[in-house]
């Protein structure tokens, strides 16, 4: 082993963990583990803690490097483990010489643990193109965007990501041509808060434009995929792109987090709960066919059951298909913290609740499918998936090829094909 990377979190903190690792093995570290943290909430940082104390156990002569957001927000508490041999930042970890500077602190056995800087002094965001991608893999991500500017009362990444900028447009273009030429048969947009892109750009370009750029002067791209947005924000390119390109595929992640006004207006969210079922009806009018998916968290400070039964409603006054639950989970520092909490058995409930309607509407879809004849991006011998992000069991086929393939069923988890 030289240098392994396990990852937490998001899929932004799983294609930095390529650069990381790219960066610390150009940085001639040897023998290092490195832990890509997440901090969205406690459990996720008691994972991590329990990753670094697993590891040191099993690989006593490795070194151990913990970043991402929990290291940037809690970096004392990582330092302050007797396992953990350095903390690097959230901007620093996609930097060379951070790397550099943790090899010589190893060779000098240097006591000073920490090297975060402040996040929110960032202002700017280099492209990084993963060179390391292995050729034909059938997905990859693209970093387009990092940070957020927005304060909703629960959450803690904004002090772990800093504040939102972007890579400007040409650059992003020219990393999507570049992977696309490396026959990566899909490619997907990334970022804290995607629908936020271009407003610290000259001109302030939005995602939708960034969309019809990369559909437009890549035309061998075969899929495009966005990752998690804010529908508030999504703006008429977008709405545009998703109605006209074929190569966009019909798979939107929503961030609503709550169905009750209130509770969006405690949250500190910019959208009601009619927002959040008008804009899915006007994607679904664009696109029949789209699938979407959406954050919500259960148990959120001051919620009642009958708020709690305006989350559980969303699911079918919006159509959704995929449902990420979030039980929540207080964060140090943020205002919900200081609210009035719900009782942890409520919010467990609830959160089960929400995840078994989440499940029969999988199921609804996956019933939908059968008979139909879909474009299947083939991700191993024995699983691909469609344009609507839906999972499809295959019997043999070449990773990173695109099959237009019939639904024959489906084994209540996946769809058979």
């Amino acid at each position: 082993m030289s240098v392994e990377v396990i990852t937490f979190g998001c899929r932004l903190n799983a294609f930095e963990s390529e650069v990381i690792a790219r960066e610390a093995e150009n940085a001639g570290l040897e023998q290092t583990i490195v832990i890509n943290s997440c901090a969205v909430t406690n459990e996720a940082v008691a994972q991590a803690r329990q990753q670094v104390r697993r590891l040191k156990r099993e690989r006593p002569d490795a070194r151990i490097v913990v970043t991402g957001c929990a290291a940037q927000t809690q970096s004392a508490m990582f330092a302050d483990m007797a396992e953990v041999d350095r903390v690097i930042g959230n901007d620093d970890k996609m930097r060379s010489d951070a790397w550099r500077a943790a090899r010589h602190a190893f060779d000098i056995d240097a006591s000073e643990k920490v090297a975060v800087s402040d996040i929110m002094a960032v202002k700017e965001m280099a492209p990084h193109l993963v060179d390391g991608f292995q050729r034909g893999l059938p997905r990859v991500f693209v970093q387009v965007q990092n940070g957020c500017d927005h304060r909703c009362t629960f959450c803690i990444i904004p002090f772990g990501r800093g504040n939102s900028r972007s890579v400007p447009m040409g650059a992003v273009v020219e990393q999507v041509r570049t992977l696309a030429e490396r026959s990566h048969a899909e490619i997907v947009l990334t970022g804290v808060d995607l629908t936020s892109y271009g407003a610290d750009l000259p001109g302030a370009p939005k995602l939708g434009q960034l969309v019809k750029q990369i559909l437009r002067h890549v035309p061998e791209l075969k899929r495009l995929r966005i990752s998690s947005i804010d529908s508030i924000e999504a703006d008429r390119d977008l709405l545009d792109a998703i109605a006209a390109d074929a190569r966009l595929m019909p798979h939107l992640h929503l961030s609503l987090q709550s169905g009750d006004d209130l509770i969006l207006k405690r949250m500190k969210r910019r959208h009601l709960r009619n927002d959040a079922i008008e804009f899915c009806a006007q994607v679904r009018g664009l696109r029949p066919d789209i699938a979407l998916g959406a954050d919500i968290i259960a148990g959120f400070p001051t919620e009642t059951e009958e708020m709690f039964a305006r989350s559980l409603d969303l699911v079918e006054e919006c159509g959704l298909t995929f449902l990420h639950v979030f039980p929540y989970s207080p964060r140090p520092g943020t205002p919900a913290a200081r609210m009035p909490q719900v009782a942890g058995g409520a919010i467990k409930e609830r959160a089960k609740r929400l995840r078994t309607a989440g499940e029969a509407a999988l199921q609804k879809r996956l019933v939908s499918e059968v008979g139909r004849t879909r474009e299947v991006l083939i991700e191993s011998a024995t699983q691909g998936r469609t344009e609507h992000f839906v999972p499809v069991a295959i019997a043999g086929d070449t990773p990173g090829a695109v099959r237009r393939l019939t639904i024959t069923g489906h084994d209540g988890a996946r769809l058979i094909a």
